[in-house]
């Protein structure tokens, strides 16, 4: 009897934008940053301007999240935490 191959798929390689994200997302939740509910980052030279644009956009879409560009490219990223009803 031959054997039935699979036919599910190996997942897609992650993306340079979800790399870029995960990379990101180390940082902030990094204790240092987690404490000062604030992070510097920075766009990687690898990195796609397009991607860093696009990351600054959707994150600067939410309500306690504040983005401050600093003179050197890098973006002070800070939160607040929203107190529960």
């Amino acid at each position: 009897m031959a054997k039935q191959q699979s036919k599910s798929k190996a997942p897609a390689p992650p993306t340079p934008y979800e790399m870029m994200g995960a990379r990101i997302q180390k940082i902030i939740n990094s204790p240092a940053a987690q404490k000062d509910r604030s992070v510097v980052i920075s766009r990687e030279q690898h990195e796609s301007s397009q991607d860093w644009e696009r990351f600054l956009d959707e994150v600067g879409e939410n309500d306690n999240v504040a983005l401050e560009h600093r003179a050197d490219g890098s973006v002070l990223l800070s939160w607040t935490v929203p107190a529960e009803d």
